[in-house]
């Protein structure tokens, strides 16, 4: 394409999007950086726009508030929209995951969406690729302004949008975000090893990002016939299908499937994921739904938080009472392994913070602390010094359970305070 070409593509997307009021991007590799990159050079083509997104991936003059006529609304706040919230720049909307496709219907008026798709197809459909996420629900719903990268992989799934949706379209190439490798430390493996050794044959996995669930991946090798039902697809699950331990042969719900709304790792994970039909992209409000969940027996959550208090609280989006993220998925896979039947829900964090100088474990969350997990979907919490099963224990059990899993060095102050709330005896 020649500077006129895309010039004159350029004013034509600018020329669409500036008809509407509220443009919902894709999260992660399917966020458009060319298409994106017009918005932030063109703020006067638009009289009033709001701009809802999850996890943005790059950082632009709109999400720090730089144009009074454009506001960004962050769904959950990756490192550029964590400081403009932190500024008072952009705004935060409250939500479970799975809920985000209902609550952007409800809060958005006749939206357009903007995602970045593989090439177009024999049949005329591009592919949303690593994503499902919320966007694959406005498919048929709302017109799509779409970016097309030949480095997004042709992914299987109900993320297909077809070419009579698409309002406009630009071709840009580039290749996507890879995250960098995770070093796993002696304190990682100490967690994973606690939870590895509760996985059965058969479970089926929600696994994140992180050290320990690196850590706790490494140590399923040996595992038979594991399942996969994840909001996020990464480099840990492909090690595992590689191994031949991935097979869905024990599932209950798109079986020998392996069940994710978005994906976000290396360059060989994506070329994993093209044309790979045992992939099943999967927009959000079905992946995450409770009640989806809770329909696969033996599945097994891993997720991480900051703080727990003795009631068995989780602060996982707030860090010493700030915000720092939001609740993502957590809450949707511990409530949704609640009801399933041999549903185990794994929450981890290390003991201490600041060098040993603070615990994570505490009497009561830190003021400003968010409850993202509640006392009542709480299930196994999980440090270095061990795992305490809280579900269907007291208040009382609850808490001397937490204090023997507790740094040693604060279990003392721990076992006082208990006693002064009436706690202990």
């Amino acid at each position: 394409m020649n500077i006129t070409e895309k010039e004159k593509n350029r004013n034509e997307i600018l020329s669409i999007l500036s008809k509407y009021h509220d443009v919902i991007i894709s999260m992660g590799n399917g966020e458009p950086d060319y298409i994106l990159k017009i918005i932030d050079e063109n703020p006067s083509a638009f009289s009033s726009l709001r701009i809802h997104q999850i996890l943005e991936m790059k950082n632009r003059q709109y999400i720090q508030g730089e144009f009074p006529n454009i506001r960004y609304i962050s769904y959950f706040m990756n490192g550029f929209a964590r400081k403009a919230f932190a500024n008072g720049r952009c705004e935060l909307m409250p939500n479970h995951f799975h809920q985000m496709p209902q609550l952007l219907e409800e809060v958005t008026e006749q939206p357009v969406v903007v995602c970045q798709t593989s090439p177009i197809d024999e049949n005329g459909y591009f592919s949303l690729g690593t994503e499902a996420d919320y966007t694959a629900h406005f498919i048929g719903k709302a017109p799509f302004v779409i970016q097309v990268n030949e480095h997004v992989p042709r992914s299987i799934g109900e993320n297909k949008i077809h070419i009579s949706q698409v309002e406009a379209l630009i071709h840009y190439n580039q290749p996507l975000h890879e995250l960098p490798e995770i070093t796993v430390r002696n304190i990682d493996e100490k967690i994973a090893e606690l939870i590895a050794e509760r996985i059965d044959h058969g479970s089926t996995l929600q696994v994140g990002i992180g050290g320990i669930p690196n850590a706790v991946v490494g140590l399923l090798s040996h595992h038979q016939n594991l399942g996969i039902h994840t909001e996020m697809l990464t480099d840990g699950i492909y090690n595992l299908v590689q191994q031949g331990v991935i097979t869905g042969t024990a599932k209950k719900t798109y079986k020998e499937k392996i069940v994710a709304t978005f994906a976000l790792g290396s360059k060989q994970l994506y070329d994993f994921m093209d044309n790979n039909h045992s992939i099943e992209m999967l927009s959000v409000d079905k992946v995450n739904d409770p009640r989806i969940i809770a329909q696969e027996d033996n599945i097994v959550a891993i997720n991480a938080t900051t703080e727990v208090d003795f009631y068995g609280q989780c602060a996982s989006e707030t860090i010493a009472g700030r915000y720092y993220s939001s609740t993502g998925g957590q809450a949707d896979f511990s409530a949704g392994v609640r009801f399933a039947k041999n549903g185990k829900g794994f929450i981890c964090l290390y003991s201490t913070a600041k060098n040993d100088t603070i615990s994570r474990i505490q009497p009561t969350l830190t003021p400003g602390s968010v409850v993202t997990t509640s006392k009542n979907d709480v299930d196994y919490i999980v440090t270095e010094y061990g795992i305490a099963q809280l579900k269907g224990k007291s208040i009382f059990e609850r808490t001397k359970s937490l204090i023997e899993i507790a740094h040693p060095k604060f279990q003392d102050e721990l076992i006082f305070n208990a006693k002064q709330m009436g706690f202990l005896l």
